[in-house]
């Protein structure tokens, strides 16, 4: 563990619950991923054991008793030809971890513009999505990037890289600013450079590299998960397990509530805006879906055509109602009570959602309204089944190691899908607020704001109302 700080004239030599004598003697156990510690042994306390952890490695910490520095920090790419939308260049933040060969590169979200009237729009309202001019030197990271164990208990110690999205395309183009064109979309390059610039930083010797991302960042995943592992491959690195954790950007390509005409990102319908971006951006799909969709590649923008293609192990989080997906069928939640009709396609929005990821093989799915998770700082906070989401990736990493031929891991669940049926049924879901008052809501206060009957919907599934409450309080 390198030098041995001494307080007061005395060495400490306590040894952390969970660590045997023998590993302490070792200086550290390594595990399949090289990760510090095996946590199996004190999950009943872990919050207690995450203390003593964090104390250790800040005793640790060279003897000046400086605060950690735990801030991301600003590094633009040395190919200065791989640009941002406006030509300015694109880069990444990185806090590295010495000791781990965990990487975690982030993709980050923000929706898309897809022609020259929307990507000018985007640019007026919105520039720091197409632009690095002012981005801020530091970034903290928060949720499943955060260095903190009590927020992050799984991958606190792995070396987080954030990318910032600054190509508007979803993560998937190839093409350069010219003369003729105002816009660079290099999405995918972007990516491409990242890695290149990481091997020379630790990630040539790295066990893991997850990459993940939410919203636009999701999907981003799904297209460009088997394009890193076959770069790593293709250079030699065989020996990086990559994966992938795509954060609320499985998208339904499904009718729209109310059928609009394709006049902005928002009400314009994500098939017709995906068709028309794909042109637009020079979108570059997984090989192994391109030939499945040949001609018809926008399909391997949603997740459920793009899945069933790709070589890399995917973990999918994904709420059954997710916002952005309801902005972009044209269902606005303004307040207003809903009325049946829209209330019907909202649950039938949560089945064709559901029926979707019956072939995921890992994932965390949600009853609830809501939109993006994995950088949340409240992202412990929610369960499917008894299960939180780090806990679920902790299982599904484990599914990963080495044997993978194991059987899985008693209590250890990796297909975690809510099977109420409406928004909210999930008790642990994140708290809403009215939006005309602000004032916090529980699952049944919700509902009842949204226009569902209790009496009425109690009777349509012949069930006593008291029993159908029950059901709602209990997420069953």
């Amino acid at each position: 563990m390198g030098s041995v700080c001494v307080w007061g004239g005395a060495t400490s030599n306590k040894i952390p619950l969970g660590l045997t004598s023998a590993a302490a003697h070792r200086g550290r156990v390594e595990g399949p991923e090289s990760f510090p510690l095996d946590f199996t042994a004190v999950e009943g306390n872990m919050n207690n054991f995450m203390v003593q952890i964090k104390n250790l490695a800040q005793s640790l910490y060279p003897c000046s008793a400086q605060k950690l520095d735990h801030d991301m920090k600003l590094q633009f790419l040395k190919n200065v030809s791989v640009t941002c939308n406006d030509g300015s260049p694109a880069g990444y933040y990185i806090k590295e971890s010495k000791g781990s060969k965990r990487w975690l590169l982030f993709l980050e979200g923000g929706w898309y513009c897809f022609n020259r009237q929307t990507c000018d729009s985007r640019y007026e309202t919105m520039r720091e999505l197409m632009s690095s001019t002012k981005w801020p030197q530091t970034r903290r990271g928060t949720g499943i990037l955060s260095p903190q164990p009590e927020e992050n208990p799984h991958w606190w110690n792995a070396n987080m890289v954030f990318i910032p999205y600054c190509s508007s395309d979803v993560w998937s183009g190839t093409t350069p600013k010219t003369d003729h064109s105002d816009y660079a979309f290099m999405g995918s390059l972007i990516i491409k450079e990242v890695v290149n610039e990481l091997l020379t930083k630790g990630l040539d010797n790295a066990k893991v590299l997850l990459l993940a991302g939410s919203s636009a960042g999701g999907t981003g995943v799904l297209v460009n998960v088997d394009h890193v592992a076959e770069q790593l491959q293709s250079q030699g690195y065989r020996g990086v397990q990559v994966r992938g954790l795509a954060d609320s950007g499985w998208f339904l390509d499904n009718k729209q509530y109310k059928f609009t005409d394709c006049l902005d990102t928002i009400s314009c319908a994500p098939t017709e805006a995906i068709k028309r971006g794909i042109r637009y951006w020079g979108g570059l799909m997984p090989e192994s879906c391109r030939q499945a969709h040949v001609g018809e590649e926008w399909n391997c923008f949603f997740g459920y055509k793009v899945y069933p293609t790709l070589k890399s192990p995917v973990f999918v989080v994904q709420w059954l109602f997710d916002e952005a997906q309801l902005t972009v069928d044209n269902i606005h939640l303004t307040g207003q009570p809903v009325h049946e009709g829209q209330w019907r396609y909202i649950q039938t929005l949560g089945q064709e959602l559901r029926s979707t990821l019956h072939t995921v093989q890992a994932m965390f799915a949600p009853a609830c309204l809501s939109h993006e998770l994995i950088t949340r700082t409240h992202w412990m906070d929610i369960q499917v089944k008894g299960t939180s989401l780090p806990r679920a990736l902790h299982c599904w990493d484990r599914s990963l190691q080495d044997n993978l031929h194991a059987p899985p891991v008693r209590g250890c669940p990796l297909h975690l899908i809510d099977s109420c049926p409406w928004p909210h049924c999930n008790p642990s879901c994140p708290t809403i607020r009215d939006q005309v008052t602000g004032q916090e809501m529980n699952s049944i206060q919700f509902l009842k704001h949204m226009g569902f009957d209790v009496q009425k919907m109690a009777q349509q599934q012949g069930m006593d109302p008291r029993k159908l409450l029950g059901m709602l309080n209990n997420g069953n």
